[in-house]
């Protein structure tokens, strides 16, 4: 497809069909009134002049007249009541299909029609995503704008149908408009200028892939970030060490996702993970035959809150797995470094990170953890949660170090998928679901009062006691 010659004709429609605008319209400074004009089925050549106008208007628009705009949008195009009524009145009269087609043309919101023409303007796919984003800040504190994302939220997924996405290999020879988006773009683990870049990028044993769509030709949508290796990194050290062995990777047997970021934020909710991990496996087969072993090394986002709340609460669960003191400890300057860390922290940590990773739920009844649960709803398996993996001030933020790997096991993915869906059932080895078995049982109070416990002992937990977190957005 020529981008470049479509646009050109965009334009060219764009310009000459304002000369089509009936009289009062060219030079209308009103949104609201353009909007009313663009849903009301004029011609296409009009139509494509007046979206232009709108988001032009959008882009110069003030916050307060973004939320008045945002406001018409959820009352002024809504469904017809009546309509639906009289409607669904008529169907449940006589359910034939043709009443049928009548409810569904009366439930369906003018909204979708908008946006749909809006998208006729020339670069209009990009200005909708950012229109998507402030929307979604806006409904933070305007709840009744939700139905005005959700009619956004489904144009766009079928506007990013996985049929329209393009997989593009990211290298060295990438032109610099995209290698500086990849920088801005990556979201785990900082990418500290070009030099980095290169060293993510060049190596032989290195590899990153993206999502591109034809509406958007220099802006990635996800990408991933791949290490060539001979075993499972426990570290995220080990992965992006500068001294590293490239020749390791002459015959590399393992393939390590270390690294997946989003870069629009407007299409938040829309998930192409799943199929670029699946993409990326088929074409490092293909180019590697040597390659046997998929694992991630992966960030807990939500672990170190999850914790924090059961400390604050002196959750028995926590008093159980190791001495509050002790793990309150874990948010002083440079805990991570202190050579008695080890022997006295790690057991409990890593129980309790276990714990969370399988045990705790957002409200829909999913794993809390986002990370997790993008990878356990595309099948991988929790295979090992790593002590003290990640030393950045994020990782020692978010997780206290912890890093996990996530395995993909191309004769598990479908079933472990089924399992998840229909079941919630999490998918993990047998050494993680070690860390969370119930120990011998001592009274809390023995504990807590300083009463004398054999080592390795603890008091075993009630199920349910640690806080259910609120869900987190990935």
């Amino acid at each position: 497809m020529n981008v470049s010659f479509l646009q050109e004709l965009l334009n060219t429609i764009s310009e000459q069909g304002r000369q089509f605008l009936p009289w009062g319209l060219g030079g209308q400074e009103d949104i609201v009134t353009l909007s009313r004009a663009l849903v009301s089925g004029r011609g296409e050549a009009s139509g494509v002049a007046i979206a232009r106008q709108i988001l032009e208007l959008y882009r110069r628009q003030k916050s307060s007249e973004r939320q008045q705009f945002f406001a018409f949008l959820a009352e002024g195009l809504a469904p017809e009541p009546k309509a639906v009524e009289a409607m669904a009145r008529a169907y449940l009269a006589a359910p034939a299909p043709e009443a049928l087609t009548a409810l569904q043309r009366a439930v369906e919101s003018p909204r979708q029609e908008f946006f749909r023409r809006l998208n006729l303007a020339p670069g209009a796919t990009a200005e909708i995503l950012g229109l998507r984003r402030d929307i979604l800040q806006a409904v933070r504190e305007r709840p009744g704008l939700k139905s005005v994302d959700e009619d956004l939220r489904h144009l766009l997924v079928s506007w990013f149908n996985r049929g329209f996405l393009v997989l593009r290999r990211i290298d060295w020879n990438t032109p610099a408009a995209i290698l500086e988006k990849i920088i801005a773009y990556e979201a785990v683990h900082e990418i500290k200028g070009w030099d980095d870049l290169r060293r993510r990028l060049e190596p032989a044993d290195r590899r990153c892939f993206a999502f591109f769509h034809p509406s958007l030709v220099d802006e990635p949508l996800i990408f991933v970030e791949v290490a060539l290796t001979s075993d499972t990194p426990a570290a995220i050290d080990d992965v992006l060490d500068e001294a590293r062995k490239a020749e390791a990777a002459s015959a590399p047997t393992t393939a390590v996702f270390y690294s997946i970021s989003n870069c629009q934020e407007g299409l938040k909710g829309i998930s192409f993970g799943h199929f670029l991990i699946k993409q990326v496996v088929e074409e490092l087969v293909r180019e590697r035959p040597s390659l046997t072993t998929f694992v991630t090394l992966s960030p807990v986002p939500g672990f170190a809150r999850w914790l924090n709340r059961g400390l604050s609460e002196a959750d028995e669960t926590v008093v159980a797995l190791g001495e509050r003191a002790g793990l309150a400890g874990l948010g002083s300057d440079g805990w991570i470094d202190a050579p008695a860390v080890e022997a006295r922290l790690k057991a409990p940590v890593l129980a309790l990170a276990a714990r969370y990773l399988l045990t705790a739920k957002a409200a829909d009844g999913r794993p809390a953890d986002p990370v997790a649960r993008f990878h356990l709803g595309n099948g991988a398996r929790l295979q090992r949660i790593n002590w003290r993996a990640d030393r950045s001030t994020r990782g020692i933020k978010e997780a206290h170090g912890v890093m996990v790997n996530y395995r993909y096991d191309l004769k598990e993915i479908e079933t472990n998928h089924e399992a998840y869906a229909n079941e919630g059932k999490v998918a993990a080895a047998r050494s993680v679901r070690g860390l969370v078995k119930p120990p011998e049982r001592v009274p809390v109070a023995q504990r807590l009062l300083g009463a004398p416990v054999d080592a390795g002992k603890a008091v075993a937990p009630r199920a349910g006691t640690l806080p259910r977190p609120e869900p987190t957005s990935s």
